[in-house]
C-alpha cells in the first residue's frame, strides 16, 4: 500500500468513527502543512472533512500524532483529549493568573452598571460589564459604577475589554477576546497577572484554547455554542458535541459556555461538563429580568 493510500485509509477511518458525533459537518479546506507523517496528514484531512477550520485541524493533527506516539498505536476511534498531546501547560502552571471558582454558575453579560447592579441583587453569582464606548471618561465612570453596584452582593464582576479601568477601579477580573489578548503588550499582561486581577479569555476552537492556555487565564469561555445575533462571529456555531470535546480537554480550567444559550438549552449544555453558562438576551430581553434570573439560576442546578 502506498503512503498516500495508507493516509487516505486512516483519514476515512477517523471520519467514519466521528462523523455522527460532529454532524452536521461542513468540510473545510485542508491547510498546507510540512509534516508528512501519515497519522498527521490523515488527521489533518479527516478533521478538515469533519468541519474544523484550518488552525483547529492543524492543532488536532498534531495532537493525534502525539497521542499515537505516546500510546504506541493509532486508534481512529480515540478522539484526542489528553492535555499532554496538545502541549497544554503542566500543573501547576508556570504562567497563571489568580484563580476564580471552578464553577462560576450563571454568568450575566450586561450592557451597563445599572444592569450589573440589578442582576447582582437578583442573586446572579457572576456578572460582566460589556460597556461599549469610545469615551475614556465614560468608560471609567461606568466601570467604577459597576464595581460599586456589586458591593455587598457577593457577585464577581468582570469587565469586558477595559482592563486598565478595571484595574484602577478594583474590579474582580477582566475578560478579553482573542484579538484583545494578542494586542496586549507583554508588560501589560505581566502587570495584570501580578495585580491579582482575574482574567477570562474568549475562545472559538482548539487553536484559540491553546493560545489562551499559554497565558494561564483564570477561566476560559467557549463559544458561540449556538447561533447568536448579538455580534458577528468569525466562526460557525460550535454545537454541543464540540463543546463537550473542548470541555474534556480543558477540564482543569473553569469553563464558561456562551453564545445563543436559552433556558431550554441549560441541561444539555451543563451535561458537556462546563461549570458556567453565560447569557445576554435571556436576561436583558426578558419581560421580567429578575424572574428570568431566578428561573435560570434554578436551571443551573441540573
Amino acid at each position: 500500500m502506498s503512503t498516500a493510500t495508507d493516509t487516505a485509509a486512516l483519514a476515512d477511518a477517523i471520519v467514519h468513527a466521528h462523523a455522527a458525533r460532529f454532524a452536521p459537518c461542513t468540510p473545510q479546506p485542508v491547510p498546507a502543512a510540512h509534516d508528512a507523517g501519515p497519522v498527521f496528514q490523515a488527521a489533518l484531512q479527516a478533521c478538515s472533512r469533519l468541519g474544523f477550520i484550518g488552525p483547529d485541524a492543524l492543532a488536532l493533527a498534531r495532537a493525534w500524532q502525539a497521542q499515537t506516539q505516546r500510546t504506541g498505536g493509532f486508534d481512529a476511534a480515540s478522539w484526542p483529549c489528553d492535555a499532554r498531546d496538545f502541549g497544554l501547560q503542566a500543573l501547576p502552571r508556570a504562567q497563571a493568573f489568580a484563580p476564580c471558582p471552578h464553577a462560576l454558575g450563571l454568568y450575566a453579560v450586561l450592557p451597563d452598571a445599572d444592569w450589573v447592579g440589578r442582576m447582582a441583587r437578583a442573586g446572579v453569582p457572576t456578572v460582566q460589564l460589556r460597556f461599549k464606548s469610545e469615551d475614556p471618561a465614560a468608560i471609567d465612570r461606568e466601570v467604577r459604577a459597576a464595581v460599586q453596584a456589586v458591593q455587598g452582593t457577593g457577585a464577581l464582576l468582570f469587565i469586558n475589554d477595559h482592563w486598565r479601568a478595571a484595574l484602577d477601579a478594583g474590579a474582580y477580573g477582566v475578560h478579553l477576546g482573542q484579538e484583545d489578548l494578542d494586542a496586549l503588550p507583554a508588560a501589560a499582561l505581566q502587570e495584570l497577572r501580578a495585580s491579582g486581577l482575574r482574567l477570562g479569555v474568549s475562545t472559538h476552537g482548539y487553536a484559540e484554547m491553546l493560545r489562551a492556555d499559554a497565558v494561564g487565564p483564570s477561566y476560559i469561555a467557549m463559544g458561540a455554542v449556538f447561533p447568536t445575533t448579538l455580534k458577528r462571529m468569525a466562526t460557525a456555531p460550535q454545537g454541543l458535541a464540540r463543546l463537550a470535546a473542548y470541555a474534556q480537554l480543558m477540564q482543569a480550567y473553569p469553563l464558561v459556555a456562551i453564545g445563543g444559550i436559552a433556558l431550554e438549552h441549560f441541561p444539555a449544555v451543563l451535561a458537556t461538563g462546563v461549570g458556567s453558562i453565560a447569557v445576554v438576551r435571556a436576561l436583558v430581553a426578558a419581560p421580567d429580568p429578575q424572574a428570568a434570573a431566578a428561573q435560570l439560576l434554578r436551571a443551573m442546578q441540573f
